[in-house]
């Protein structure tokens, strides 16, 4: 019951347009994803995961936000405007937190056990943001909109980007030399079929070469 009471005052705190924890109550998806989502999770870790399971599903028809039963989610969070956002099996997302819509806390297809995020206290994840593996955001960073987080980001950082990378620690700007980017997969591919096709040009030329002398 407390995150319950955490979880209103959170909204009203958050949201400009909150009037009433009347109004939050009966009326933001966010705010009723999160409450049937405590009682998901109290039965998923009582043994009864099946029941878990449904009211899960259930709650992703009804608001549009998809939260794995077994996730860890503390008290003061607010989801804004949820639709879209998803919440992997093994997060673990700490108090006053604030999750716009679109928002996923995701797994790379590549881990087992811990395969999703831990998001630490006072943290925003901005509309769009996908945070994925089992990786940390820091305490009050800022993940901004349609950002795309692979590696762990310390706290107290804005995080902007494909892939996702620091452009403020401690409210001051990073310098660009020294600018912390995030792994690239698409970059990295692109360099090693650029080696490849190095090589193969190469041989090609040599084998050119041979054949022009045996003329």
């Amino acid at each position: 019951m407390g995150k319950i009471k955490d979880d209103l005052n959170a909204a009203m705190a958050k949201d400009p347009a909150a009037r009433s924890k009347l109004e939050v109550f009966f009326t933001y998806g966010g705010f009723r994803a999160l409450f049937r989502h405590r009682r998901a999770h109290w039965f998923y870790k009582h043994g009864f995961k099946r029941i878990a399971q449904i009211i899960s599903a259930r709650t992703r028809k009804l608001t549009g936000v998809d939260i794995h039963p077994a996730a860890e989610i503390e008290g003061g969070v607010f989801i804004d405007h949820g639709v879209g956002v998803v919440i992997g099996e093994t997060a673990v997302v700490g108090r006053d937190v604030l999750i716009y819509q679109g928002v996923t806390l995701g797994g790379t297809g590549k881990d087992t056990g811990k395969r999703h995020p831990t998001i630490e206290e006072g943290v925003m994840l901005s509309a769009g943001a996908k945070v994925l593996g089992p990786i940390t955001v820091g305490a009050h960073s800022k993940v901004g909109a349609g950002s795309v987080v692979l590696k762990d980001v310390p706290p107290h950082c804005t995080v902007v980007g494909v892939p996702g990378r620091i452009v403020k620690q401690k409210d001051k700007r990073v310098d660009e030399q020294t600018i912390q980017q995030l792994p690239d997969p698409v970059q990295e591919e692109i360099k090693r079929l650029r080696e490849r096709l190095d090589r193969l040009e190469g041989r090609a030329a040599k084998a050119a070469m041979r054949e022009a002398d045996e003329e």
